[in-house]
């Protein structure tokens, strides 16, 4: 569903992927992984055009994106949660969650999948009229998740959903994502410094290191390799 060829992309003098290539197939999860400044969030923004690459190209549902403008790429039902959750802090849950259908014009769709909101994240009803800047960090990202589904992702990427989140809303989450993955049939590219728990819900994984993909494969056999062990997952 998204092939990634040679990606490179600088912020000034600054190169910070440097050749970056991966592939997604359609209805899975995979995972990337990696210290800070290895070029995670940068891979996602390149992808959702928020930032231009200065060589490679990029290839999503058959046709190529490289140079295409973000609206024109959410219009393609790849959708974006970026890393911080970027809530609209002074509208309430509901208007966060109105503002991700700007592009939906089914009406009865929009309610039917706002009410799938409600059911994958429950604290959102209950907190449905409260402002989005007073919910806890955990409830953001759960709003923030929430909001990408009602702009009809065929395509989600999700930066850090673990950052700065209680360990048992993290746990609740992740299940929540692989149920997305499930239920929705949405294709999900997860970038995520918990290794352990990026590998645990993901089938394939590639591993960055300063721009570049060092590692590469099966979830379970990245868990396994002593490399992957030593560097990310505290063995």
């Amino acid at each position: 569903m998204l092939e990634v060829e040679n990606l490179h992309v600088s912020y000034g003098s600054i190169k910070a992927l440097h050749g970056v290539s991966l592939k997604v197939p359609k209805g899975s999860i995979v995972t990337l992984i990696g210290a800070n400044g290895a070029g995670k969030s940068t891979t996602l923004r390149a992808l959702s055009g928020l930032v231009k690459s200065t060589a490679g190209t990029i290839r999503y549902d058959g046709d190529e994106i490289t140079r295409l403008a973000p609206h024109k790429i959410v219009s393609r039902h790849l959708c974006h949660v970026p890393e911080g959750r970027m809530v609209f802090a002074n509208l309430t849950v509901k208007e966060n969650l109105a503002m991700g259908a700007y592009l939906q014009k089914d009406k009865a769709w929009i309610a039917k999948q706002t009410e799938y909101v409600f059911h994958l994240f429950p604290r959102l009803k209950e907190r449905e009229s409260q402002a989005a800047g007073t919910l806890s960090g955990g409830e953001q990202q759960m709003l923030a998740i929430g909001r990408a589904l009602l702009g009809n992702p065929k395509f989600l990427m999700l930066d850090e959903p673990s950052l700065g989140i209680a360990p048992l809303l993290v746990k609740a989450i992740f299940e929540r994502i692989v149920e997305i993955n499930r239920e929705q049939g949405v294709t999900i590219l997860l970038v995520e410094q918990n290794a352990n728990l990026a590998l645990e819900v993901s089938s394939y994984g590639y591993v960055l290191e300063t721009g570049s993909v060092l590692l590469e494969g099966p979830s379970a056999e990245l868990k396994a390799n002593p490399r992957v062990q030593e560097a990310y997952l505290g063995a």
